[in-house]
């Protein structure tokens, strides 16, 4: 990674450098988004082929081969989006869906004792924190996918994020009438995942409203753009039929909801695990350890209808564990996944304990 980004950096000018470079203090460095807005950085398209190739080769030091051709493919998806929307929404740009509009940052100087990167786009966001020459965190990490499932030839259909999605309702197929009593977060689900894009999780988190800024960032100065997201929230609510009292239900606590694994039998503790594992499966083999064998203190909850094909979320809650999906947009055919590690995303602890080793 260092090598990469370092070369990256040599081949930029100075105006480049200046749109990719900042400093490891930079409070920018926790700011990250899922959204069609500047995400911050250097995108795609203002690259040249060669810092293309080295701003994808370092994505793909970041992940596990089959991560990133998820990312490959989700970024492909603009295109589709684009023609599903008429070639019309722009969201203030000469082009709003553009597979060019992914961004790369850097956080201090690569390779020294703590630096950091992130590249992201709409539905993709990778942050990565690199201390002492070793990755301690490669989240929050968000992969979505616009449409979720898109037809090919022959009866073939891309859909990028469906074995996760199918994997949990698999899980829930199996518990009986008293575990998805406990399981079930809500009879309906919500319009979006509910840590949103927070940098951290303190206290009660409820979802972020689709017209919330904190979601777009300065794209919402803009009014026709902040009308049209007004629009998308109220049309996401009236879908999911959210009102206050649903939405706090809902909210993330520090006590994880949900059905316990301690709970399930030895086989709903082996689709859990492997559920879990297709998330921490997104860093590259051997950097991060991977989901203990045991899963004490883990949760699993699920929003909405049992029928395939309707709009549902799922959430795995524990100890620096969080992960969510939900697929209720588009008539169920918009899906946002993240996995998270509370105490942990952005490097917090491992650079709180080096702090306290090197105090000076």
């Amino acid at each position: 990674m260092a090598e990469l980004a370092a070369t990256l950096l040599e081949s930029c000018s100075p105006a480049q450098r200046a749109d990719v470079v900042r400093s490891w203090d930079d409070t920018d460095r926790t700011t990250w988004f899922y959204t069609p807005t500047d995400h911050g950085g250097l995108p795609l398209n203002a690259q040249r082929p060669t810092q293309q190739q080295l701003t994808m080769r370092l994505v793909a030091e970041g992940l596990s081969g089959p991560a990133y051709n998820t990312v490959a493919a989700v970024i492909g998806l603009e295109n589709v989006l684009d023609r599903i929307e008429g070639w019309q929404r722009d969201w203030g740009r000469e082009r709003g869906r553009d597979p060019g509009l992914y961004w790369i940052r850097v956080f201090g100087e690569p390779g020294s004792q703590r630096w950091g990167w992130r590249f992201g786009g709409h539905h993709v966001s990778l942050n990565y924190v690199i201390v002492d020459g070793g990755l301690v965190s490669a989240t929050p990490c968000f992969i979505g996918a616009d449409p979720a499932r898109s037809p090919l030839l022959a009866g073939g259909e891309l859909a990028p994020l469906r074995a996760v999605e199918e994997l949990a309702r698999s899980l829930v197929d199996t518990l009986s009438e008293n575990q998805l009593r406990t399981a079930l977060l809500h009879p309906s689900a919500p319009s979006d995942i509910i840590s949103g894009n927070r940098a951290r999780l303190n206290g009660p988190a409820e979802m972020i409203h689709m017209n919330d800024e904190k979601l777009w960032g300065r794209l919402l100065d803009d009014s026709r753009i902040r009308d049209l997201a007004e629009v998308i929230d109220q049309r996401a609510e009236a879908g999911s039929g959210y009102h206050a009292d649903d939405h706090h239900r809902l909210a993330i606590r520090a006590t994880p909801s949900g059905l316990a694994a301690a709970d399930m039998t030895a086989d709903q503790r082996g689709l859990l695990y492997e559920l879990v594992a297709a998330y921490e499966s997104r860093a590259p083999e051997g950097v991060l350890p991977r989901t203990p064998e045991s899963l004490d203190g883990v949760h699993f909850g699920w929003a909405g209808p049992l029928v395939s094909g309707s709009p549902h979320y799922y959430r795995i809650h524990g100890p620096d564990l969080l992960v969510e999906y939900d697929n209720t947009q588009r008539h169920a055919n918009h899906a946002h996944s993240v996995w998270r590690r509370p105490e942990s995303d952005f490097g917090f602890d491992a650079l709180a304990a080096h702090r306290s080793n090197h105090p000076h």
